[in-house]
């Protein structure tokens, strides 16, 4: 089979949002999904006498490694990602995401399992941040009922946009309450869109930092691990006072301040 046959086959089957081209002794397929940072999810194929193998070539657990100083997937992490590739008809072997395209097969179903669980296993990403972010929440908890604040964990406030949303911590002292998200992420790419989250919920509760009780907002960044950019701090400034996990003194003392 040409070139041009195998690319066209593909596209006949799957239209023009997937584009398909000779890649050396491959060829890759750009498919429309894309990684949570955005990153195009690319496959590849290459015939093998009557089967045509298609695989990610383990570009999807490259790229879910990157996104977290973690080397090591979890157990439950490893059971999704079998559950993923059960459920697309989907191989996993050394990494690699792979399907075979048997005679009678479509190329382009085939192709389209394989993308569907490429994207489930990136979708682990997620798991990352909310296990560090779990982590981390817990620390700050044990900070604060060391050093004798009142506070509640996981209240649920109402914004003016009607959206409900979960501060990590509201925190009540003698002087006034707080307001308190903590910022954890492993992903330098990650980090914008953590911050972006945390901006529009306090810029939709605003109205609690108004009145003779006003709350104080609070960004308490993990600066644990160096994925965090100055142009990061200047915009949760703009709403919250800006502190780091590295120095909780700085915490305490910001909670405490009048």
């Amino acid at each position: 089979m040409s070139d041009m046959d195998f690319c066209l086959k593909f596209t006949n089957g799957l239209g023009s949002l997937f584009i398909c081209e000779p890649h050396g002794e491959y060829h890759r397929i750009r498919t429309p999904y894309l990684y949570p940072d955005g990153d195009i999810i690319d496959l590849f194929c290459k015939p093998q006498g009557d089967v045509i193998l298609v695989s990610d070539f383990g570009e999807t657990t490259r790229w879910l490694r990157m996104q977290t100083v973690s080397p090591r997937r979890s157990p439950k992490q490893k059971a999704l990602i079998e559950d993923a590739c059960v459920t697309h008809g989907v191989e996993f072997f050394k990494g690699m995401l792979l399907a075979r395209c048997r005679p009678g097969d479509e190329l382009a179903a085939v192709a389209m399992r394989v993308a569907q669980a490429a994207l489930r296993v990136s979708d682990l990403w997620f798991t990352f941040r909310t296990r560090s972010v779990e982590s981390v929440t817990d620390e700050v908890s044990d900070f604060l009922a060391e050093r004798k604040f009142s506070y509640e964990r996981g209240e649920k406030l109402t914004g003016r946009s009607g959206r409900v949303w979960t501060p990590d911590f509201h925190v009540r002292t003698v002087r006034r309450s707080s307001l308190v998200y903590v910022l954890s992420t492993g992903s330098r790419s990650a980090a914008r869109m953590v911050v972006n989250q945390v901006h529009t919920a306090f810029y939709d509760l605003n109205y609690l930092a108004a009145g003779p009780e006003a709350l104080q907002f609070v960004s308490l960044f993990d600066d644990t691990a160096d994925v965090w950019s100055d142009e990061d701090f200047r915009l949760a400034e703009q709403l919250s006072a800006v502190t780091r996990w590295s120095k909780p003194d700085e915490l305490a003392g910001v909670l405490q301040a009048a």
